[in-house]
């Protein structure tokens, strides 16, 4: 019985939903020309108007285009978004920005990549310390290894002057 109710409540939301998106699609859009008349914050309230300051005119902005043409209007008289913002000013700081970024950028992957080589370098020299330390190890262990074989040759009476004549019966 629970389950059903459940059932019910779940069909009856998502059926109320559907009503809320299709009611909102249909509603026609305000017009911007019909804002012409009224101030920048009424006409910008709507994300697809421009408002011109020269002309006073709500106008629908031009999609196909980035910018809106000169001949719509100028772009130090545009508004878009906020009727503080000049759109030229808002080109040249974001223009600005986008160049400070990249430069940032390039700077810190060139310094990097030095750094890197820098750091090899050190690394290198380091390996080369370390191998020349282990070489001087090693041969004084063969000279100790050497020293203690000749006293045990000694010992043992072992030696003898040529050391190509060995084993030989006198």
């Amino acid at each position: 019985m629970l389950k059903v109710r459940g059932y019910i409540v779940s069909v009856l939301l998502i059926t109320f939903r559907c009503k809320n998106v299709f009611s909102q699609t249909t509603a026609v859009p305000t017009s911007c020309s019909a804002k012409s008349s009224t101030s920048c914050e009424e006409c910008l309230s709507n994300v697809s108007c421009l408002w011109c300051i020269t002309s006073q005119k709500c106008i629908n902005y031009p999609v196909r285009t980035v910018f809106p043409p000169r001949s719509v209007c100028p772009l130090s008289d545009a508004r878009w978004g906020k009727c503080w913002v000049n759109f030229q000013a808002l080109i040249i700081a974001l223009s600005v920005i986008a160049g400070v970024i990249i430069t940032a950028a390039l700077i810190c992957c060139f310094c990097c990549c030095k750094c890197e080589n820098i750091g090899s370098k050190r690394t290198d020299e380091r390996l080369e310390r370390q191998a020349d330390l282990r070489r001087v190890q090693q041969e004084e262990r063969k000279a100790q290894m050497r020293s203690r074989h000749d006293e045990i040759r000694k010992k043992y009476g072992l030696t003898k002057d040529n050391p190509y004549s060995r084993f030989e019966n006198t």
